[in-house]
C-alpha cells in the first residue's frame, strides 16, 4: 500500500532541494501560488498535500520541467490518497495520523519516555486506564494495531529509554501495572527491541523532562525526523541542527541509563513488588 505521508515527505524534500537550487526563498515561492511562507514550509515538511496546479507553478518557478517534473507529479498524486489510518479519523487527529504513518515505515525508532509506557508497548488494560472517553474501544484498536509493526519481519529496530517513574506510576491498579511490566520484560527479549531504564539513582546530571522520538528511514527516505508531541499538536523537526542536538541528547541519556540486562531485571523486580 502506498503511504501518503511518506510520499508527501519525499515530495517535500524534492521541493525544498529544487527551491534552494534555484536560489529562491519560501516567501518568493509563496507569492507564486498566492499563499503564505508557512504553507510552503508545511509542504516541504510533508505535512500537507499540494494541488497539481500549484505544483506546476512552483516547478516552473524553480526551473524543473519535462522528465524531471513527472516523478514529482506522481508523488503529489500519491500523497493525496487516503492513509491507512483514515478509518480512525474520529479518534486520531491529523497531526498524529502523520506520525503513525511514519512510525509504520521507519527502519529505526529511538524513543525517550519519562512518565508513561510508550503507546507502541501498552497492553490493553493499560490503554483503557489512560482513556476514559466514549471512543475507548477505538483508542484500544489503534494502539493494538500500531503494535503489529514490531512483529513484522521487516519491522523497525526499536530502542526505548524509560524513566523509572514510568514503571512505578500506578495506572489502572496493581493487576494492570503487573501485566504491563511483565509485557515490557517479554518484549525486551526480542532481537529488534532494546529497553533501557533511566533509574532514580542514576549518577548523572543528564536528564530530560519531556519525551521525544527519533525516526530513521531507509535510504530511499533520505531523512530522519524528530517527533515532539504536545496535548493538542505536534512538531516534526528535520533540520540538521535539530537532528544533531537530539542525537547528542539521546546518546547522553543512553549512556546514563541502565544497560538492557540491568533494565530488564529492574522491570521484573518492580513487577514482583506489586501486591
Amino acid at each position: 500500500m502506498v503511504n501518503p505521508t511518506i510520499q508527501r515527505r519525499r515530495l517535500g524534500n524534492e521541493l525544498r532541494r529544487a527551491r534552494e537550487a534555484a536560489g529562491k526563498t519560501q516567501d518568493e515561492a509563496a507569492e507564486v501560488i498566492d499563499s503564505s511562507s508557512s504553507k510552503i514550509s508545511r509542504l516541504e515538511l510533508g505535512q500537507s498535500g499540494i494541488r497539481l496546479t500549484d505544483l506546476k507553478l512552483l516547478l516552473d518557478f524553480y526551473g524543473v520541467t519535462g522528465d524531471e517534473a513527472e516523478p514529482l507529479r506522481d508523488l503529489a498524486r500519491a500523497g493525496r490518497q487516503r492513509g491507512r489510518w483514515s478509518g480512525y479519523r474520529n479518534v486520531v487527529p491529523d497531526w498524529f495520523r502523520q506520525y503513525l504513518d511514519l512510525e509504520a515505515d521507519a527502519a529505526e525508532i529511538r524513543w525517550y519516555q519519562p512518565e508513561v509506557i510508550p503507546g507502541i508497548l501498552q497492553v490493553e488494560s493499560y490503554v483503557r486506564a489512560m482513556n476514559v472517553t466514549e471512543d475507548e474501544d477505538q483508542q484500544v484498536a489503534v494502539r493494538l494495531e500500531r503494535q503489529k509493526v514490531i512483529d513484522r519481519e521487516d519491522g523497525p529496530e526499536l530502542s526505548l529509554i524509560l524513566s523509572e517513574s514510568a514503571l512505578r506510576r500506578n495506572l489502572g491498579g496493581p493487576a494492570t501495572m503487573r501485566e504491563q511490566l511483565l509485557h515490557l520484560a517479554e518484549v525486551a527479549d526480542r532481537p529488534n527491541v532494546t529497553i533501557q531504564v533511566f533509574a532514580f539513582d542514576a549518577q548523572t546530571y543528564e536528564t530530560s523532562s519531556y519525551n521525544f522520538i527519533v525516526l530513521r528511514f531507509g535510504e530511499d527516505m533520505t531523512s530522519e525526523v524528530i517527533y515532539l508531541e504536545t496535548f493538542t499538536d505536534a512538531e516534526y523537526l528535520d533540520s540538521p541542527e535539530a537532528l544533531r542536538a537530539y542525537t547528542r541528547l539521546w546518546d547522553r541519556l543512553r549512556a546514563a541509563a541502565l544497560g538492557p540486562v540491568e533494565s530488564r531485571r529492574l522491570i521484573l523486580r518492580i513487577a514482583g513488588e506489586i501486591e
